[in-house]
């Protein structure tokens, strides 16, 4: 190597230094030769400067992570199998009819109340201007025997009066006839004006008599209307509600959403016939969503409700959601399959069983707007003592 820098210096020499002396050459030579053993100690020294650095990052790395996981790491239980949850309510119509319109479209907001889907409502509505005329015509029955009532009423007042004035009239009578009695016994008075008296006293009790059974047919006939009003009102009352019926047959022609939430699954299409009970569409929350975690049965030893819970999710990386512990499942999942695994016969192989913990997520994050039920997350659920929310 030195030769060759050597040859390269005298190939850069001017000619007249090129045919000077020998002194002059090894001044042009030396710190051409040294110059290149110069950079290689320099590489060295960074090479161990960054041997020495990288291995002080590498043990303030593992002094930080080894403090973490004293202090933090071990008590946090995670698990990538988990899963958003939520009411997802499927809509279906309370009675029959050919669907009429379709006022949302798939996966569009709707708010509580919100008509989704009109069936046609004729039929509906003629059913319930029939059921109030039925109402209209048995009130008006009711009405007129209530009129009867009140008029009979008045009759048995009038016939009360009656018999108080013929019993006044039959007491004279009898008064009258007394005194012609005493008289024709004194020989004051005929024997036919004794036997004209007599009679109008008979005649005058006769008067009490019918006038008291016109009274008591009178308080039979009231007693007789009196049970035609309750039937009548029986009548009224049966077809009120035969009105509310066809009301709630008539509101039922719109399938309205009960939640705040997004359109999903859409199945009704206009011209259709659907029966009652047929699914139209889905409405899936918008907000009340949970997670249902399944950690392994090793993961629950320290895992209580209240402990607060950290998660994101695959559709969301690199957002943090804040939540809880809000309950663990009584039995782990096999246990309430359809088919639970039985393990007495044949041969048996462990499985680590996992057991669903419901997480609920912190409300105030605009965020949970963009969740969806059934996206996949990754949970971590602090299980400290200081970890409980």
């Amino acid at each position: 190597m030195g030769m060759t820098a050597v040859a390269e210096v005298l190939d850069k020499t001017p000619p007249a230094l090129r045919s000077g002396s020998e002194p002059a050459l090894r001044q042009i030579s030396a710190p051409a030769i040294a110059a290149p053993a110069a950079k290689g100690d320099r590489r060295k020294s960074l090479r161990r400067l960054a041997l020495t650095a990288g291995l002080l990052a590498a043990v303030a790395g593992g002094g930080w992570y080894g403090d973490y996981w004293w202090t933090t790491g071990r008590f946090i239980e995670s698990t990538d199998d988990a899963y958003v949850g939520g009411n997802v309510t499927p809509l279906a119509p309370h009675v029959d009819g050919f669907i009429e319109r379709v006022l949302v479209t798939d996966n569009e907001r709707v708010h509580a109340g919100q008509v989704l889907i009109e069936l046609d409502p004729r039929d509906y509505q003629s059913a319930l201007e029939n059921t109030q005329a039925v109402l209209k015509a048995r009130a008006a029955a009711a009405d007129s025997l209530r009129a009867q009532y009140t008029l009979q009423q008045s009759t048995i007042r009038q016939q009360e009066a009656d018999i108080i004035a013929k019993k006044a009239q039959a007491t004279f009578a009898s008064q009258e006839a007394a005194r012609a009695h005493v008289l024709a016994q004194q020989s004051f008075g005929s024997r036919q004006t004794e036997d004209h008296n007599v009679a109008l006293e008979q005649e005058a009790q006769a008067a009490v008599t019918v006038a008291q059974a016109a009274l008591e047919a009178a308080n039979q006939q009231l007693k007789v209307l009196d049970a035609q009003i309750a039937q009548a009102d029986a009548a009224v009352a049966q077809a009120k509600a035969d009105v509310h019926t066809a009301e709630l047959n008539l509101s039922y022609t719109e399938i309205k959403s009960p939640i705040d939430g997004y359109v999903g699954n859409r199945a009704g299409q206009i011209g259709a016939y659907v029966t009652h009970g047929t699914y139209l569409i889905s409405v899936t929350p918008a907000d009340g969503l949970w997670v249902d975690a399944n950690f392994k049965e090793d993961q629950l030893a320290r895992m209580v409700p209240g402990q607060i819970v950290n998660l994101t999710a695959d559709a969301l990386p690199g957002h943090v959601f804040h939540g809880h512990v809000a309950s663990l499942q009584p039995g782990t999942g096999a246990v309430f399959s359809v088919i639970p695994a039985e393990n007495a016969t044949g041969n048996f192989t462990k499985i680590v069983q996992r057991v669903p913990v419901r997480v609920v997520l912190d409300n105030g994050d605009p965020a949970l707007m963009r969740l969806r039920p059934g996206l996949s997350t990754i949970v971590n659920v602090d299980t400290r003592e200081g970890g409980v929310s």
